[in-house]
């Protein structure tokens, strides 16, 4: 059985907690308008490391619209979908894959429960490398040593790198290079740090990277599908604003906001 060698690193999930101001978001997942809420209520979303910049320029936006508190809890999606199961206060979780929606499927509201986003597999090389990437199987090249990819037992971009490696029949000649990593971002941080000759990463997350830049965008036609789905989480305690953000985040402005990232919008109300 193939060895993988495991890079010493550990996803963490970050909370950021943003001031709330400004007026009544007019509108929510289930009604036309609603009385601005009170003003110590917080609404907690568990998302996707991958999501951290872009909603952190949403949340003070969504605040202002709102009057909502916004809490993000930022981590590898298989780690917030645990953190679910063990019954964490949390009003919506938005994952970077179906299966680990999936595995809380009992914690959360199914009626709400939507693909917001997609994204696009990239492959990043540090900075300082020279070299071109004509096609994934660049990385059959001997100079190339590691690959970092998440654990692509549990964390959804490894899970798709895996997949997607498997398609173009490379997964068995490259699996002794690669590097799992805890999150998406802990695959780049190896790129970055000199840990890893290369990683397979989401299109977003490069540009975020001080030191490392994309090699070659994977078209979406030969990669796996990649879908964000978002639901309401029913052990929240706010249910309410559980709903409203998570209208907000199908709005126009948000989509529009989204695709600026790099993200391709699914959901979009009119």
């Amino acid at each position: 059985m193939l060895r993988l060698r495991t890079l010493a690193l550990v996803a963490m999930a970050c909370a950021v907690a943003l001031p709330a101001v400004g007026p009544t978001f007019a509108q929510s997942a289930s009604a036309g308008g609603q009385r601005r809420p009170p003003a110590n209520r917080q609404v907690v979303v568990s998302a996707a490391v991958s999501l951290t910049e872009v909603l952190q320029q949403l949340a003070p936006l969504y605040q202002q619209a709102s009057g909502d508190r916004l809490v993000l809890n930022l981590g590898a999606s298989n780690t917030l979908a645990r953190q679910i199961r063990f019954d964490a206060g949390v009003d919506v979780f938005i994952s970077a894959d179906e299966a680990q929606m999936d595995a809380v499927a009992m914690k959360i509201d199914a009626s709400s429960r939507v693909d917001l986003l997609s994204n696009q597999l990239a492959i990043a090389i540090p900075d300082d490398r020279p070299r071109d990437v004509m096609s994934a199987r660049d990385l059959l090249d001997p100079a190339i040593r590691r690959i970092a990819i998440g654990d692509p037992a549990a964390v959804p971009a490894g899970v798709y790198a895996k997949q997607y490696l498997q398609n173009i029949g490379i997964w068995l000649d490259v699996a002794r290079k690669i590097v799992p990593a805890g999150s998406v971002r802990l695959a780049l941080a190896a790129v970055e740090s000199g840990a890893a000759d290369a990683a397979i990463v989401y299109h977003t997350d490069v540009p975020v990277a001080a030191h490392a830049r994309e090699a070659l965008l994977i078209p979406a036609a030969e990669a796996p599908r990649i879908v964000y789905p978002a639901a309401i989480v029913r052990a929240g305690g706010n249910h309410e604003g559980g709903q409203r953000f998570l209208a907000f985040l199908q709005t126009p402005a948000a989509s529009a906001m989204f695709t600026r990232a790099g993200f391709i919008a699914l959901a979009t109300s009119r």
